[in-house]
């Protein structure tokens, strides 16, 4: 269960450290078959960095950390440059492994709002009516 502890800066940072070195050391066992024969078998794969992951981990870890990302009225500010950090760092990770292919790179965009969003033909108005020009084969319309 969480305990309410007030944790240093030091420790906070040490903490994330600690979550990394698991998240390393703990890969996604992928099921995948092999072969003509479909021999069953895992593939090991890169667990992702993801803040609700951190947030899991310390809270059955030490204690809940969630209100210093939060920072409610400024209680927490001295933990600013330390939580921008480490989502900076949990963001990376998802980019760089979304991009290589070992991540579902739809997600990895939502996630990180990467997705391309541009409207190229309507400037944002609503379509009320569409026009088509028929080019016939000897080019008359």
């Amino acid at each position: 269960m969480p305990k309410h502890k007030m944790l240093t800066e030091e420790e906070f940072e040490a903490l994330f450290i600690e979550w990394k070195q698991f998240i390393e050391n703990n890969p996604i066992k992928k099921q995948v078959f092999v072969g003509k024969d479909g021999r069953h078998d895992y593939e090991l794969i890169p667990r992702p960095y993801t803040l609700e992951g951190f947030l899991n981990f310390a809270e059955e870890k030490v204690c809940l950390v969630h209100q210093y990302f939060e920072n409610r009225e400024g209680r927490y500010s001295t933990y600013v440059d330390i939580c921008t950090r480490i989502k900076r760092v949990i963001r990376q990770n998802q980019i760089e492994n979304g991009l290589a292919g070992l991540y579902n790179p739809s997600i990895t965009q939502r996630l990180n709002g990467l997705t391309e969003k541009s409207d190229i033909t309507t400037n944002g108005k609503d379509i009320n009516e569409i026009k088509v020009n028929i080019i016939k084969a000897d080019g008359n319309k």
